[in-house]
């Protein structure tokens, strides 16, 4: 990058929520941050959605919120699209008081599963694609979200038109913005498509052989869409579930593996795959109730989870089924792949990733069998080893048998202790309806 306007730079990092977080520094001050890092609380990733601390374990209020020390890393220095006035940003990875990677980052857990990976001479191929909505940006008269307004006719969208093209006409403003935010912060977007709901979309990015890489495309994503959003005056949001009766947005999970050759070991030039592919589909299904945690990281992500609404009820794997949780799409066979349906798409894109390895992984070691493909609808086959509910989700992490191994164990409790913290605190909110019902 060679820009002599740019006037700051944000040395950001992705927190729990996958929320850029850090600080903003004079672009004179910049190379600095080469030298001697930056210092930032150790606390940043042991917060809830809203950024307030959780003190999980004792570590934020009760040990005097420690700084730790940032660090660039290399390859993610971008220029910021549509900033005024203009500024470049790069991720950082927080280190902990001994200069040791912090083990509770999201982006270092995923780095400690990818390893696995590496010692079996396995080379993950992965991408995510994020569903989101585009909404007004004003809330009705009950303070709920509302579709937003063509920018062509001012209408306001109220029907479903899955793959539609002319919805995406009607929002190409929006879809130039975001084509240049790509380009100009190297998001590798391949298509975006109209999905289910009235202003629903969603967006591909490109497989990548560096699934650290992919994971920080689904971050730096999140970030241009709600920005292009703005160009004709709405909001995104990656909300899992913004509307009661409408479809859910979730964040799937494309991948295959490749050997030292190159070849990709899910492809046995059948559609069902190989074997490979189906111990790793067996271990998927093992670890899904005690991943849903991550896959599901709020009370709201788990009304998702309904027949016939896009988003998995039961652990079942299928090809070229998307009413099943893990899907093995169509195409030619040496692009073999799993599909993961499970995440919303408001889930931290690294805990994602490491989840979702780490049950292939597991799989892969333990030649777990994942019993016959599904056909046909399978939505209303509702699994009762899945928790449906952020509590539960939790108590199942909190026993969990196999993530801690792959996560650490210790990362896993601060994780859990967070989220339940933030459980517990908003459960204390009256909600207006519950004035209405019971007042």
């Amino acid at each position: 990058m060679a820009n002599p306007a740019i006037e700051f730079v944000d040395a950001a990092i992705a927190d729990i929520s996958g929320a850029l977080r850090g600080k903003r520094i004079a672009v004179a001050d910049a190379p600095k941050l080469f030298e001697h890092g930056m210092q930032i609380p150790l606390s940043l990733h042991l917060m809830d959605v809203r950024g307030e601390m959780m003190n999980p374990g004792g570590r934020g209020y009760s040990d005097g919120d420690p700084d730790g020390t940032a660090w660039p890393i290399a390859g993610t220095v971008t220029e910021v699209w549509g900033s005024d006035p203009p500024r470049a940003q790069m991720l950082m990875s927080l280190c902990d008081t001994a200069g040791a990677p912090l083990f509770y980052d999201p982006r270092t857990i995923l780095e400690r599963v990818l390893r696995r990976f590496s010692e079996l001479d396995l080379v993950p191929v992965a991408a995510h694609e994020l569903e989101f909505y585009l909404i007004d940006s004003e809330r009705d008269k009950n303070s709920r979200p509302q579709p937003p307004r063509s920018p062509l006719d001012g209408v306001r969208e109220n029907t479903h038109s899955v793959y539609g093209l002319q919805e995406l006409d009607r929002h190409q403003r929006f879809l130039t913005a975001l084509s240049h935010a790509a380009a100009l912060q190297r998001v590798p977007i391949t298509a975006t498509s109209k999905e289910y709901a009235p202003g629903q979309f969603e967006a591909n990015l490109r497989h990548q052989t560096n699934a650290l890489a992919a994971s920080d495309h689904a971050v730096f994503l999140r970030q241009i869409v709600r920005a292009a959003a703005a160009e004709e005056n709405s909001r995104a949001t990656f909300m899992s579930k913004p509307y009661a009766d409408r479809s859910g947005s979730g964040q799937h999970v494309h991948i295959s593996l490749t050997d030292v050759q190159g070849r990709n070991i899910f492809d046995d030039g059948t559609k069902e795959g190989s074997e490979a592919l189906r111990f790793a589909i067996g271990g998927l299904a093992k670890l899904m109730p005690e991943s849903m945690a991550f896959f599901a990281p709020n009370l709201n992500a788990y009304r998702r989870f309904q027949p016939d609404m896009f988003a998995p009820v039961n652990r079942r794997w299928g090809i070229n089924n998307r009413s099943a949780g893990l899907r093995i799409p169509v195409g030619p066979s040496d692009a073999r792949r799993i599909e993961h349906r499970c995440a919303g798409a408001d889930a931290n894109p690294y805990l994602v990733m490491a989840a979702i390895l780490a049950g292939i992984h597991h799989g892969l070691v333990n030649r777990i069998d994942p019993g016959p493909p599904a056909t046909g609808n399978v939505s209303r086959d509702r699994d009762s080893a899945l928790p449906f509910a952020l509590g539960r989700a939790l108590d199942l992490l909190e026993n969990a048998q196999v993530l801690p191994a792959y996560f650490g164990a210790d990362a896993v409790t601060l994780y859990r202790q967070t989220k339940a913290e933030e459980l517990t605190r908003f459960r204390r909110i009256i909600t207006a309806e519950e004035y209405d019902w019971y007042l």
